[in-house]
C-alpha cells in the first residue's frame, strides 16, 4: 500500500507565497511522474505541473511562477508558488505513478488528500 500525505496549504495574501510537499511512503519501488493538480469550486480537476525524470511540465497559468521540483531520497516533491493570484484558490492534489516492491514492472496512480490554498487579501 502506498499512501500520499500533502502538506503546505493555507491563506495567503496576493502576491505571496506558500510551499506544497507531497510525501509518498509504504511499499515503494519506484516512483515515476509526480504531479500536482487543483479544483476550484465549480471546475473540473486541472493539472498545474508535472515532473519526470526527462523534465517538467506547467499550465500556463501558473508558468513563470510556480516551480515544482522532487527529492527522489526522500520520495517526496514540493510545488513552489509565488506571486499567487486569488485565481490560484483551489484545492490542490499530488498524484504520482508508483510500482511497489511486490510489482516492480507496474506503475499504479495515487493521489493525495488535498490541501487548501486561499489567496486572498
Amino acid at each position: 500500500q502506498v499512501q500520499l500525505v500533502e502538506s503546505g496549504g493555507g491563506l495567503v495574501q496576493p502576491g505571496g507565497s506558500l510551499r506544497l510537499s507531497c510525501a509518498a511512503s509504504g511499499s515503494i519501488f519506484r516512483i515515476n511522474a509526480m504531479g500536482w493538480y487543483r479544483q476550484a469550486p465549480g471546475k473540473q480537476r486541472e493539472l498545474v505541473a508535472g515532473i519526470t525524470s526527462i523534465g517538467t511540465n506547467y499550465s500556463d497559468s501558473v508558468k513563470g511562477r510556480f516551480t515544482i521540483s522532487r527529492d527522489n531520497a526522500k520520495n517526496t516533491f514540493y510545488l513552489q508558488m509565488n506571486s499567487l493570484k486569488p485565481e490560484d484558490t483551489a484545492v490542490y492534489y499530488c498524484n504520482a505513478e508508483v510500482s511497489s516492491l511486490r510489482n516492480r514492472f507496474t506503475y499504479h496512480d495515487y493521489w493525495g488528500q488535498g490541501t487548501q490554498v486561499t489567496v486572498s487579501s
